[in-house]
């Protein structure tokens, strides 16, 4: 890339601070404002990687038309023109301020939320984002005509732009949110919003200052060299930053569907990807870029060995490194293309506009075309391909060698296609083929300078890795929804007699969520974290004198396992945010145990802290609280307020059970300090089983009871382990405006 010198004497550090000051602002805001208007949406969704990836979707696309606005402004009106209806745009989207959902919105239960979703952010924060959005590319089209000595060059403010947003996504988690509550949080905001409008101020009168007096000819000569770019061109920027947006949403999902469901953990794949952008904007990319080109095809290989082919006994952790270094060198090999092809400043504002078109398809096709097309989350590996599709040295031209890269691998899926259809139990060959495999990976090594053999062989043994391990899992049905990854398979365990039993297990992405023995004596039996040995199996025994005629509602479905507590004459409603989850607890194939136990329950789908909503008060003897052995907890149902409204629809002496089963939280230091707050009786039990029986599994629940007599019988009752709920002073109580789930990390 050549850039035309500039006849200049202008060499003032404060207009280079000045503008990145602006841009640095801008992109934290934008940062900022992501998770913190996640935050204040989490009481109508609940917590799941679909919220985030629609917002996403949201914010990439609002990017977009800031682009476009920045694009045909500064092409085709004079900088005085220029500064002129920027200044109105701005001052009409404070009329967006401050910070809040409109009024009386609630998202559809029967439906998938997307659009919903999608409006309610356009009328909540779309006028202030879009400004904010404007800046990166409007700001550095600016800063060319100001007439500084790097003027010709104005991409490394980019560096600026990406190094605000890194910094303001790592500091929402670990600084603003454990220190500050969502209300100041939207104060603080608004100050910023203020602050940046001053600065973009600043950067006006730069440009009137010192704009140029062949201002006029150079909008000539940008709309004559137009023609300069070609759709060859074009189209590869397009795909340049096309892969790396859909690969990190598809990482995003993919690590907390089948790696672990550690909360915040989307923010590692994000900050390497904002991290990639700095290092290619800056002064090190020339060097770096090269590097990088050549470790990614010898990292690959033990990428695609563990990751993909045969997945060693690793903690959860080593896969994830596994993970986020292939998403690293992908999205730097790419976004270092890029940087590259980066074109003369007449073009900045196309460029910055092909990127963000890029990256909102990405969004969209990760959002609204996988999810309908993949019954898991296989944009992931695609993109992986893609990837490898864009490292340096493609040669599209029609030839042999090239005819040849696309037919070996294409006979290499259709060999391991006839091999699964002749074969009647492949899984007896399963060492042979995994050894196979990974001698074919060796071989791509080979290929690494030629990108299409490369990566096509690539995706054929990510391919028949894939289909080997899909029928080694025995999954009997398996499906996506907005609300993540349900499968359901049969599993084998050894029982009494210590014969083989088929059993079926419910999971959602990793987490499993209940399970159920097949056998008609056995099918009644609730299992894994409600067995009857358990806390919830003492709970009832301990109760079942008295709880004949109680109303019980239950908050998470499952497999419907705790249904098979339910007697006649008491009145059950169940509560579950995913409809599949209903249709697959209620499919006899898969799970008896509603049929069975709960033919008589109620069904509210929808959010459950908007369901009790609904419900009248001193309802419920006893309140259920299931919505937390997956690992994504959902904040909201652990606030104050939240626990203020269970026993507002509790009677007198109700009791709350929550389950509190989780890999990587401690929960109950969150109970334990509202309930202090709240002036309520808490007893824990964390049970691990005493003797080794099918199917029963360590969990931790926690009751409440706004008497500490309603608990007493149980406390004292020799059927489990229940103790007084451990005291905590380091932390303060969650609320609907504070939560803080650093400081609950074991």
């Amino acid at each position: 890339m050549s850039h035309h010198s500039q006849d200049t004497t202008d060499r003032n550090l404060s207009l280079i601070f000045l503008f990145a000051a602006t841009l640095f602002t801008s992109a934290s805001l934008m940062f900022v404002l992501q998770p913190l208007f996640g935050k204040i949406l989490l009481p109508l969704l609940g917590g799941s990687p679909a919220v985030w990836n629609t917002c996403m979707v949201f914010y990439q696309s609002v990017l977009f038309l800031g682009y476009l606005y920045a694009h045909y402004l500064s092409t085709r009106y004079s900088q005085h023109r220029q500064i002129l209806i920027h200044t109105a745009v701005i001052l009409i989207s404070f009329l967006a301020l401050p910070l809040a959902l409109p009024e009386n919105t609630v998202p559809p239960t029967e439906s998938n939320p997307t659009f919903w979703l999608l409006w309610t952010l356009f009328l909540a924060i779309g006028l202030p984002f879009f400004v904010v959005s404007t800046t990166a590319p409007l700001i550095q089209k600016w800063f060319a005509h100001v007439g500084h000595h790097t003027s010709h060059d104005p991409y490394y403010l980019y560096a600026a732009s990406n190094t605000g947003s890194l910094i303001a996504l790592l500091s929402y988690p670990f600084l603003l949110e454990p220190n500050i509550g969502l209300a100041n949080q939207k104060s603080y905001w608004g100050g910023g919003y203020l602050l940046l409008c001053l600065l973009i101020a600043g950067c006006a009168f730069a440009l009137w200052k010192n704009r140029q007096a062949n201002e006029r000819q150079e909008d000539i000569d940008a709309v004559a060299d137009e023609n300069n770019l070609s759709l060859t061109t074009k189209l590869h920027w397009l795909a340049l930053a096309f892969v790396p947006s859909s690969l990190l949403l598809g990482l995003t999902n993919f690590i907390s569907t089948d790696i672990a469901s550690v909360p915040l953990l989307w923010i590692i794949p994000l900050t390497l990807y904002l991290l990639s952008f700095v290092i290619v904007f800056s002064k090190w990319n020339d060097k770096i870029h090269p590097l990088m080109v050549k470790l990614q095809p010898l990292f690959l290989l033990p990428f695609i060995a563990y990751a993909f082919i045969n997945p060693a006994d690793l903690p959860y952790w080593a896969y994830l490194i596994l993970h986020l270094t292939a998403l690293f060198f992908a999205v730097k090999v790419c976004h270092g293309e890029l940087a590259k092809l980066r074109p003369h400043t007449r073009h900045l504002t196309t460029f910055y506009l092909i990127m963000s078109f890029a990256g909102m398809l990405g969004g969209m096709f990760n959002t609204f075309v996988a999810p309908f097309v993949f019954n898991a989350v296989y944009e992931y590996p695609i993109m992986i391909v893609a990837a490898l599709l864009l490292r340096p040295g493609l040669k599209p031209s029609l030839n042999a060698g090239l005819a040849l890269q696309v037919i070996a691998p294409a006979l290499l899926v259709i060999a391991g296609l006839v091999l699964h259809a002749a074969v009647d139990d492949l899984l007896q060959y399963f060492d042979a083929i995994v050894i196979s495999l990974i001698g074919l990976t060796l071989l791509t090594f080979l290929l690494r300078t030629r990108p299409v053999g490369f990566a096509l062989t690539t995706g054929a043994i990510i391919f028949l890795a894939l289909g080997v391990h899909g029928l080694s899992s025995h999954t009997l049905y398996q499906e996506r929804t907005f609300f993540g990854v349900l499968a359901v398979r049969d599993a084998v365990l050894t029982d009494e007699q210590g014969k083989p039993e088929h059993y079926h297990e419910l999971f959602h992405g990793t987490t499993k969520h209940g399970a159920q023995r097949l056998a008609a004596n056995l099918s009644q039996i609730p299992l894994t974290y409600y067995s009857r040995p358990g806390p919830m199996g003492q709970l009832f025994k301990e109760y079942g004198n008295s709880d004949q005629n109680w109303n019980i509602g239950v908050v998470g479905l499952g497999a419907g396992a705790l249904a098979c507590y339910a007697k006649d004459q008491q009145n059950w409603t169940l509560y579950e945010i995913d409809p599949l989850v209903v249709d697959i607890a209620g499919y006899p194939a898969y799970f008896t145990y509603l049929s069975q136990c709960a033919r008589n329950a109620v069904m509210r789908v929808g959010d459950a802290r908007l369901s009790l909503e609904k419900e009248p008060d001193q309802h419920f003897y006893f309140l259920i609280m299931d919505a937390f052995s997956s690992d994504s907890v959902p904040t909201h149902l652990l606030t104050k307020e939240a626990l203020e409204l269970y026993f507002k629809k509790l009677k007198p002496g109700g009791i709350l059970a929550f389950h509190m089963t989780n890999r990587h939280l401690s929960l109950k230091k969150v109970l334990s300090i509202n309930a202090e707050a709240l002036h309520l009786a808490a007893l824990i039990q964390e049970f691990k089983p005493q003797q080794d029986i099918p199917l029963v599994v360590a969990t931790d629940w926690v009751v409440m009871a706004k008497q500490a007599e309603t608990l007493e019988p149980l406390r004292l009752s020799r059927l489990g382990n229940w103790q007084k709920m451990p005291l905590y002073f380091d932390m303060k109580p969650w609320t609907d405006d504070f939560t803080n789930i650093v400081s609950i990390w074991k």
